[in-house]
């Protein structure tokens, strides 16, 4: 049974309390169990008596005794007592805590899904680098956080989309193709231009497209290095990410919002609710009404756009195309963003907190024996998401970036991470799953197999090592709903690190296959029953942070 089937249980209690009339009031949305932090207080604990207890009009205590006696009623509950101020200490039946390991393995890849986020439309827009160099080590981070967040938000139920914002208009572009235009003549790149050997490499790829673009007049030269030089950019960008284990459904152009009017349709929406202005020859929109530090201009003086019209016509495009919750992921550089973009959502007359999701992630650096990382082999003082693969590979990359909160700067140290040793935390949790795979080999050379759902004995499995594995597996699909919830991939990954100390204390403590002599038993089963739930759970978790589960090392 797991924490979410209880809960199921205990919502069954609470309704009907509720509809016998021993409590007043309403059941709440949501029921929280958890596991005690002492064995002897029972295998889940739930403060739903407090939750029920101001609308009911009863102390804590009151409500959870009417309680007690209906959730202890139910099918593998073998005790609910009433503990403290009002909590609710359950103790499973035995069975029923050792059938989780069937219904783990029935489960399979299935399992850690839950319906928490049901219903829910939600466009995802990470990393979004500008397509004038190669993602620097910082969009990396979003690279993984962005995807891992993803599968979290679907195994959680929600509809995702991944979008990626492709800025191919601007004044950095047009830097870009003088800077590839430079380098094709063998001149020096402009003061404000890009460096790295990459944009020598860029501009030799667009002079092998275009051979005759020397030839032609300045204009028509820099607008095919913008053109050509953009697009193998933004090629290599996308290889870069694919090669790291990130894909994306939407490759959205900025270039189309102004070719297809949206800049214009979004200030005309927002005239309707009579936000904009005009002052000093400039259009504004006043943001200051939705608590922004300062209004800000939508069309300068000159009558070209703004950055932020662009960003409000992005805006409106994703919300047009049906999606409820636009969450946008952005670096710690562009946390004075989340003012302006709330107060722009407001007057277009959504709700911030239900419409609009902005995350700010924190710094990363690359450091090798002891110091940091400064200078990239090929996009000179800023480092690369490639360099970051060559340096660490994909799965200790990955693995890194994920199990770290995004709102700390992390140290990603090249030694720990190509350490084959359990103080690196992808090769220990690597290494559980191998581990358990070895067992299984040597079930399977000698001839013992788990046997079928119906020969399984759940109640063999009582030593405290075993059941303490059982809820650790229990815990996995509300840590992934809760890391979907809280928009907190690092959850997982500190969870999988926990699960697979567990299971190697297991391993320690309860010999799995018999000795040389003995007949495997039901017991034998059991675990094999285990063994294949723990490898499952440590397989799904990985894959949820797109790290691999090898089964040797």
């Amino acid at each position: 049974m797991t924490p979410v089937d209880l809960a199921a249980v205990i919502s069954d209690g609470v309704h009907q309390a509720i509809q016998s009339g021993r409590i007043p009031g309403e059941a709440p949305r949501e029921i929280h169990v958890e596991r005690p932090r002492h064995r002897s207080h029972g295998d889940y604990s739930t403060n739903v008596a407090m939750q029920l207890a101001a609308s009911a009009g009863l102390p804590a205590r009151a409500v959870a005794e009417v309680l007690a006696p209906l959730v202890g009623a139910a099918d593998g509950v073998a005790k609910a007592e009433v503990a403290g101020p009002g909590f609710l200490n359950i103790t499973l039946e035995s069975a029923a805590i050792g059938s989780l390991a069937r219904d783990i393995v029935l489960a399979g890849d299935t399992y850690g899904r839950t319906d928490r986020l049901g219903g829910l439309r939600l466009n995802l827009e990470f990393v979004s680098a500008n397509p004038t160099g190669p993602v620097h080590i910082g969009g990396a981070r979003w690279a993984v956080v962005g995807d891992v967040l993803a599968r979290l938000l679907e195994t959680a139920g929600a509809d995702v989309s991944r979008e990626y914002y492709f800025n191919d208009a601007g004044v950095q572009i047009d830097r870009f193709a003088r800077s590839l235009f430079a380098s094709a003549q063998g001149s020096p790149v402009p003061e404000d231009g890009y460096s790295g050997t990459y944009i020598a490499e860029i501009a030799a790829a667009v002079l092998r497209r275009r051979p005759d673009v020397l030839t032609l007049p300045e204009s028509q030269a820099l607008a095919a290095f913008r053109a050509v030089g953009t697009a193998l950019m933004f090629d290599e960008i996308k290889a870069s990410l694919a090669a790291f284990g990130t894909r994306f459904d939407v490759y959205f152009n900025e270039k189309d919002l102004h070719d297809q009017g949206d800049l214009d349709a979004a200030v005309a929406r927002l005239r309707e609710g009579s936000h904009v202005f005009e002052h000093e020859g400039a259009m504004w929109l006043r943001t200051t009404d939705f608590g922004d530090d300062k209004d800000r201009v939508l069309v300068k003086s000159d009558g070209s756009w703004t950055y932020f019209t662009a960003d409000c016509a992005y805006y409106l495009n994703k919300r047009s195309r049906g999606f409820e919750r636009v969450v946008i992921m952005l670096g710690a550089d562009h946390a004075g963003y989340v003012g302006r973009m709330r107060a722009m959502a407001a007057c277009f007359g959504d709700d911030p907190d239900r419409h609009l999701e902005i995350l700010i992630g924190q710094l990363v650096n690359l450091v090798k024996d002891g110091a940091p990382v400064r200078m990239s082999k090929r996009a000179g003082t800023v480092l690369t998401l490639d360099d970051l693969v060559e340096a660490v590979g994909v799965d200790a990359a990955r693995y890194a970036l994920a199990r770290a909160s995004v709102d700390a700067m992390i140290d990603l140290d090249i030694d720990l991470l190509t350490r084959q040793s359990n103080d690196n935390p992808v090769y220990y949790v690597q290494y559980a799953h191998t581990r358990l795979c070895a067992v299984q080999r040597r079930a399977e050379e000698a001839g013992i197999g788990k046997g079928t759902p119906e020969d399984f004995a759940p109640s063999q499995l009582t030593h405290e090592r075993e059941t303490g594995l059982l809820g650790m597996l229990a815990e996995f699909p509300q840590v992934v709903a809760t890391a979907a919830t809280l928009r907190e991939p690092h959850r997982v990954a500190h969870y999988l690190e926990a699960l697979s100390g567990t299971y190697h204390r297991f391993y320690d403590a309860c010999r799995v296959l018999p000795r040389a002599g003995e007949e495997p038993d039901d017991r034998t089963r059991a675990r094999l029953w285990l063994t294949e739930a723990s490898r499952l759970v440590l397989r799904n978790g990985l894959r949820l942070l797109g790290v691999s589960a090898p089964e040797r090392m």
